[in-house]
C-alpha cells in the first residue's frame, strides 16, 4: 500500500461488510457523499476491482490510519 492509498472497512445494514484499499481521493469522495447525499450509489475503484456502494445502506466506514503490524519492535 502506498501513501496515496488508504484501507477502508465499510459496514452495511444487515451486518455485511467489505474491506478495500482505495485512493485517498476515493475515500474522501465516499466520506463527502455520506455527509451530504445518501441517495444513489457510488463507485469506488479499489486495488482488487470496482465496488458499487449503495450509500443508504452504509452503517459505518472505518478508515485505517496505517498498516497493521504484527510482532514486536523497538522504536
Amino acid at each position: 500500500m502506498t501513501d496515496a492509498q488508504v484501507h477502508l472497512e465499510i459496514g452495511f445494514a444487515g451486518g455485511g461488510l467489505t474491506s478495500a484499499i482505495v485512493t485517498t481521493a476515493a475515500a474522501q469522495e465516499l466520506e463527502d457523499r455520506l455527509k451530504s447525499d445518501l441517495s444513489g450509489t457510488l463507485q469506488l475503484d479499489a486495488e482488487d476491482g470496482r465496488y458499487t456502494i449503495v450509500l443508504a445502506s452504509v452503517c459505518y466506514v472505518k478508515h485505517f490510519t496505517r498498516e497493521s503490524r504484527v510482532g514486536f519492535g523497538g522504536a
